[in-house]
């Protein structure tokens, strides 16, 4: 064997010399040495050189190729850009057509009046579902296929024309519009459009399908024998804490619907609900969802404990509860329903005097008499057997 060069590369495998030659090729650097050229500007350099003139002599190659005789230019002042965009822009004001296409532009400008609440939010339960007469549906259909019924078609479309009279029984309302929130699923969807049927297409507003208003989750495919020794093990432990195997409590509930009311808040607070360049106070929001899903987004509302949730009842199918503004502003039950309507739903006399409270007060104020907010919440507790 002969020795390896600069050319053979050898390589051990499996006691085996394996040998590639490579071919490596001969890079010689190249090296070009031109004269300095004096810098016409003495700051800009470490070493004071000679500046440039016409009368310097260069070598005949760089003649050509010698710029003309130029000053030095002053360094630009840093500037500050903080109402400049990151290429330092001025930054334009919004436009009127801008502020048409983006009402929330408005709360930029500081003469801008803030955006009328809506008169209503209405909360309505879907119609009579397949699972409301069989509970075997829950067994072969996803939960969120369920659909109505006849009869639940009915409901939505009558309840369509209940929010329709009562939308246009205020007086000097003559542009009131709507506006849904609708959970995802298949019953309250055909709900929605039962309802709408009732409306000219200019009174709606808009629609917006909201996933975390959906229905409390069971547990995908339902056993009929096991949920019902589930509904009843949640009867014993308590109906807001017990949660559902691979499913949710409301607790859960409570927690994605505190979510959404933030979300609804904030649509209310920059006028979302409103149709550019618009700021009437005509304005109505529907709720569509389900029973155990509008309890605690009333909970969640107006701050009930788990005890008051516990005693609520739910809304029939295409049932409707309306929060409507009261004289400060704020929203309350009493103000469309009775007390005794509100009594059948599950509201004790407290929870009563605190909608009576709702319904004058304005928003920002808080209700200091009111169990959840002040020292009569303490009194709950002198019945120690209530909680041993």
């Amino acid at each position: 064997m002969r020795p390896a060069t600069l050319t053979d590369t050898y390589v051990e495998g499996t006691g085996t010399h394996h040998r590639y030659r490579i071919l490596i090729p001969l890079l010689l650097p190249l090296f070009i040495f031109t004269d300095a050229m004096p810098s016409p500007c003495h700051h800009r350099q470490a070493k004071p050189a000679k500046p440039f003139s016409s009368s310097t002599p260069l070598p005949a190659y760089r003649r050509s190729m010698a710029p003309p005789p130029s000053k030095c230019r002053p360094a630009r002042l840093m500037r500050c850009r903080c109402c400049e965009d990151t290429l330092g822009v001025p930054r334009r004001r919004a436009q009127h057509h801008q502020l048409q296409q983006f009402p929330e532009l408005q709360l930029r400008l500081q003469d801008a009046p803030p955006p009328p609440r809506p008169r209503r939010i209405v909360l309505v339960r879907h119609g009579e579902s397949e699972g409301n007469v069989d509970e075997a549906a829950y067994t072969r259909v996803p939960d969120p296929r369920i659909g109505l019924t006849a009869k639940g078609r009915r409901d939505a479309e009558a309840c369509g024309r209940r929010l329709r009279d009562l939308f246009s029984s205020d007086r000097g309302a003559d542009d009131w519009k709507v506006y849904f929130y609708v959970s995802p699923y298949r019953r309250t969807l055909e709900t929605l459009r039962g309802i709408a049927h009732a409306f000219e297409p200019h009174r709606i507003a808009g629609v917006r399908e909201e996933p975390r208003i959906r229905e409390q989750d069971f547990g995908n495919f339902q056993d009929r024998e096991q949920m019902r020794v589930e509904k009843e093990n949640r009867l014993r432990y308590g109906r807001f804490f017990y949660r559902f195997p691979n499913g949710e409590s409301a607790a859960d509930v409570y927690d994605r619907i505190t979510g959404f009311r933030e979300t609804l808040r904030a649509d209310i607070d920059i006028g979302r609900f409103q149709p550019p360049g618009e700021q009437s106070p005509n304005m109505n929001v529907v709720l569509v969802s389900h029973g155990l899903t509008l309890r605690v987004f009333l909970m969640r509302w107006y701050k009930w404990t788990v005890r008051q949730f516990e005693g609520l009842e739910n809304l029939g199918n295409g049932g409707a509860l309306v929060m409507q503004t009261g004289e400060g502003g704020r929203y309350s039950l009493l103000v469309h329903h009775t007390a005794d309507e509100l009594r059948a739903f599950g509201l004790t006399d407290e929870m009563l005097q605190d909608q009576l409270w709702q319904k004058t007060a304005k928003p920002g104020e808080l209700n200091y008499t009111f169990m959840t907010n002040g020292q009569s919440f303490f009194d709950r507790f002198t019945n120690h057997t209530e909680y041993s």
